[in-house]
């Protein structure tokens, strides 16, 4: 599991440094928001775990391979689904839409 330790700030005061575990190697990663950063962390650490107990591999550099491919799968399959949008929330947000229009066009006419 991903474990992470703030390092004291050094240049950029918008920038910090975190330390993170990674299948039981150590970064030192910078950015923004240190929470992110460990939510990252830990979602690829148990992403490496996940692939190493599924090809009992022990390299970490291939299972950072097979992980990383798992990653952009997860990636493009949700981006297919969010281009291809719900056709039941389109269809839901054209109902609201022309609920909307039956109303403000009575108000209009009562006017």
């Amino acid at each position: 599991m991903a474990t992470a330790t703030k390092q004291p700030q050094v240049q950029d005061s918008s920038n910090s440094s975190v330390r993170v575990e990674i299948f039981d190697q150590g970064y030192n990663l910078r950015g923004t928001d240190p929470e992110y950063i460990l939510k990252l962390a830990a979602y690829v650490d148990s992403k490496m775990r996940a692939v190493a107990e599924q090809t009992h591999t022990v390299d970490s550099a291939r299972l950072a391979v097979l992980a990383a491919l798992n990653i952009a799968d997860e990636h493009h399959l949700l981006r297919k689904k969010m281009e291809a949008g719900n056709p039941d929330s389109s269809k839901r947000a054209r109902q609201l839409l022309n609920a909307l229009d039956e109303v403000l066009q009575s108000d209009r006419r009562a006017s």
